[in-house]
């Protein structure tokens, strides 16, 4: 069975390696500015919700929150 699973993962990787090149080697026009500048935002906004998530995490197990409760 594990050897089917890992022909079945190298088969994905293969496909989207391939997806890729194919996707890169299209020519076009570039991007313009007010693509950059969409990506450079996205791209700070999905990093910026990660820090709070990991500080919202931290904080979470440093109180106590994340322990089970205390019936008395």
């Amino acid at each position: 069975m594990r050897p089917l699973l890992v022909i079945i993962l190298l088969g994905m990787l293969v496909a989207a390696e391939y997806f890729a090149y194919s996707a890169m080697a299209i020519e076009g026009e570039p991007i313009p500015t007010e693509g950059y500048v969409a990506l450079a935002l996205g791209a700070g906004f999905a990093i910026a919700v990660g820090v709070g998530l990991m500080i919202l995490l931290f904080f979470s197990n440093r109180r106590g929150y994340d322990e089970p409760p205390h019936f008395r």
